[in-house]
């Protein structure tokens, strides 16, 4: 299908956007990537009146790190998430996600930050920034504010950011001690929506028990969703094979999917028990 009529802006930097996003209200969208707007758009699901491309604006993408933080600009590109030296060596599982995200002509247009921005819970990075805890970097033009990523998801499609504002960087606590993270989706077809994934960071001190646990699931909940039970049910714990057991279940247990096309609540319940067991044995190979 062909969209509805819009107006169409590529400012050149934040000010701009920001002044065009004050100026159309809640009649403008951004556009990072496109890879969920532009869709939504052929299907008249989306018909925004204004288009803010910000893929002119410099200094929206990078991975570095800063002050005890992994900080990603919110423009960064998924393939540069996928051939980042510093991002294989020490977060493993944003390689884990980005390979696992449609195909090389989608990774290298879409971005962290519109992954984030749509809200979608079939997403695969609100799974990843639930288990590395991370925090998103929201701004306007009377500044920026950061917010964790428990306070980011609102509803359905619907997230912390405001009508005048924009992503613009997410941040993420450097682990400490032994630590190792893993993510996994089930999917019917390269470029589906995920059956069910789930995201995994574990930190063990020196005597093996575990200090940190962070556990995200991908599209079996309305919203996206940090599997809280599962991560209790691994700190003080030796990760044993009854620990692993025990988290798998309470995650499977916890989560709520919705029965279509991909399976029925039973069978995603069951698939995120083994993914879940499968990416902590994961983690801790990592470790």
């Amino acid at each position: 299908m062909i969209p509805a009529s819009f107006d169409y802006f590529a400012p050149a930097t934040l000010d701009e956007a920001f002044a065009l996003l004050e100026k159309h209200g809640d009649e403008a969208k951004i556009l990072a990537g496109g890879h969920s707007l532009i869709p939504m758009m052929k299907l008249r699901f989306a018909q925004p009146e204004t288009l803010i491309d910000i893929n002119n604006i410099p200094g929206l993408s990078y991975i570095k790190e800063e002050d005890g933080h992994l900080k990603i600009g919110a423009m960064t590109r998924e393939s540069d998430l996928e051939h980042s030296d510093v991002i294989a060596n020490k977060y493993p599982i944003f390689t884990d996600a980005s390979k696992l995200i449609a195909d090389p002509q989608v990774r290298n247009m879409g971005t962290i930050g519109g992954n984030l921005a749509h809200g979608d819970a079939a997403n695969d990075h609100p799974a990843v920034m639930f288990a590395l805890r991370a925090s998103v970097v929201i701004s306007g033009s009377g500044g920026s504010r950061t917010v964790p990523i428990d306070e980011f998801f609102y509803g359905f499609y619907t997230t912390a950011i405001q009508e005048t504002e924009i992503l613009t960087e997410i941040t993420i606590p450097t682990p400490t001690g032994k630590t190792g993270n893993a993510y996994h989706k089930l999917e019917r077809k390269v470029g589906d929506y995920a059956t069910a994934g789930v995201a995994i960071q574990l930190s063990v001190d020196d005597d093996g028990v575990c200090t940190y646990a962070g556990i995200g699931l991908t599209n079996v909940n309305p919203t996206p969703m940090r599997a809280a039970r599962s991560e209790e049910a691994l700190l003080g714990s030796k990760l044993t094979e009854s620990d692993i057991k025990a988290a798998a279940k309470f995650a499977s247990e916890d989560c709520n999917p919705s029965a279509d096309l991909r399976g029925d609540v039973d069978y995603k319940r069951a698939m995120v028990e083994v993914i879940t067991r499968r990416m902590i044995n994961k983690a801790i190979s990592r470790l």
